[in-house]
C-alpha cells in the first residue's frame, strides 16, 4: 500500500518507537518480557500485535505511524538475533550505558554478518496495512557496541563500523519495502558525548549510506525504568550533556533528531544547536503514568518553537513506551495529537 499523498499537517506527530505489547503476546510491564507463545503461534501472534499497534495510533490520530516494536523483545537484541558472529549462550554481565545499570549481553565472537533479513516480515505487513507515513526504527552502532560484549574485534570502533555495515545493509532493504522514515536509537550517546561527536556519528554515516529514506536518530537518558530515574536524577538542575555533540549532529548528513523534552533538564535552547534538522520534540513522559494535558503538550511545543523552525518540528514521545502499561500508553499517545491540534491553533 502505498503511502498517502495527503498533507502532513504543521506539527506532526509520532512516537519514539516501542508501545507496549499485548498481554497475549508477553508479560505486561516489563522490558525484555518473555514470550507467552513459540513457532508459528508466536509469528502469527507478533503480525497481530503489529497490525493493532497501527490500529492503536491511527486511532489516537498519530501522523507518522510505526510497527510500535512489537516482533522485537528488546529494541536491540532483537536486530541481533539475525548476526552470524554473535553468540547467545556466551552472555555475559556488563555494565552497560558507563556503568549505569548491568545486563547480560551476548558474546561477538567472530565476523559480524547478517544471516537473512531481519524485519522485513513486520515491515511490509506494517507497510501493506497503514497509508500513514511509515517510521522504522533501527539500534545505532554505538548503544549496540555498548550492549554487547567483544570477544573478536578488540575495538569498538571496528566493531562499531562492522555493526553500521549491517545496519545499513538491514536499512537499504527497509527503504525498499517502503519505509519512509528509518530512526537509529542511541541512547549511548548522551553517556559517550566525545565519541558520539566523532566515531558515533560516523557510524550513522556509514549506516545511513545509500538509504532511500529520511534518517533520524532518537537521543534521549532511557526508559522510565528504576535505574534510568536514579540516574537523572544525580545530573543536577540543568542537563547539558546534548551541547556536547549537536553541533556536529547539527553537521552530519542525518535528517532527524529526537530529544526528550517534557519533564526533562535539558535547557530548550539547546535545540537551536541543532538548526537545519527536523527536530523530534518529546512532549509525552514515558517515565510517569500521568497523562499529560493537550495544554501541557502544546506548551513543550509552543517553548519548542522558539528554537526550532516551525516546519521542521515533529511533536513526539520522549522515548519508547514498552514498559508501560497498555491503557495509560494508548492515553498518551491521544493526548499527544490533541496538543499538537491545539498547537496548530495556536502557532500554526
Amino acid at each position: 500500500m502505498p503511502t498517502s499523498a495527503a498533507h502532513t499537517p504543521v506539527f506532526p506527530t509520532t512516537i519514539a518507537g516501542s508501545l507496549p505489547k499485548p498481554s497475549w503476546l508477553a508479560a505486561p510491564n516489563r522490558l525484555w518480557a518473555p514470550w507467552r507463545l513459540d513457532g508459528e503461534e508466536l509469528a502469527t501472534a507478533k503480525d497481530d500485535a503489529t497490525l493493532l499497534a497501527l490500529k492503536l495510533q491511527e486511532d489516537a490520530g498519530i501522523d507518522i505511524v510505526g510497527d510500535g516494536e512489537q516482533s522485537r523483545q528488546h529494541f536491540v537484541h532483537g536486530f541481533l538475533e539475525a548476526v552470524e558472529g554473535i553468540d547467545f549462550d556466551r552472555r555475559v554481565e556488563i555494565g552497560i550505558r558507563n556503568n549505569r545499570y548491568k545486563a547480560m549481553c551476548p558474546t561477538v565472537v567472530g565476523p559480524l554478518r547478517l544471516r537473512s533479513r531481519v524485519h522485513a516480515r513486520e515491515a511490509r505487513l506494517a507497510r501493506a496495512h497503514t497509508r500513514k507515513q511509515l517510521k522504522f526504527t533501527l539500534p545505532g552502532p554505538m548503544t549496540i557496541v555498548d550492549t554487547t560484549a567483544d570477544a573478536h574485534y578488540g575495538d569498538r570502533v571496528k566493531m562499531a563500523m562492522a555493526f553500521a555495515a549491517l545496519l545499513n545493509e538491514e536499512a537499504r532493504s527497509l527503504a525498499a519495502d517502503g519505509v519512509d522514515v528509518i530512526q537509529f536509537d542511541e541512547p549511548a550517546f548522551n553517556v559517550y558525548m566525545d565519541e558520539a561527536a566523532g566515531w558515533g556519528i560516523d557510524a550513522l554515516h556509514r549506516a545511513i549510506d545509500g538509504v532511500a529514506a529520511i534518517s533520524g536518530v532518537h537521543i534521549c537518558y532511557g526508559y522510565g525504568i528504576a535505574a534510568n530515574i536514579e540516574w537523572k536524577a544525580t545530573l543536577g538542575s540543568e542537563w547539558r550533556q546534548y551541547e556536547k555533540f549537536f553541533p556536529a549532529l547539527a553537521r552530519s548528513r542525518i535528517d532527524q533528531v529526537s530529544v526528550e523534552c517534557i519533564n526533562s533538564r535539558v535547557p530548550v535552547h539547546v535545540l537551536e544547536l541543532l538548526d537545519g534538522k527536523d527536530v523530534l520534540v518529546g512532549a509525552i513522559d514515558v517515565a510517569a503514568d500521568k497523562i499529560e494535558s493537550a495544554e501541557e503538550v502544546a506548551g513543550v511545543i509552543g517553548a519548542a518553537l522558539k528554537y526550532v523552525a516551525r516546519d521542521k518540528l515533529i511533536a513526539c514521545t520522549n522515548c519508547g513506551m514498552a514498559p508501560m502499561r497498555r491503557d495509560i500508553a494508548v492515553k498518551k499517545l491521544e493526548a499527544l495529537a490533541r496538543g499538537a491540534a491545539l498547537a496548530r491553533q495556536r502557532f500554526g
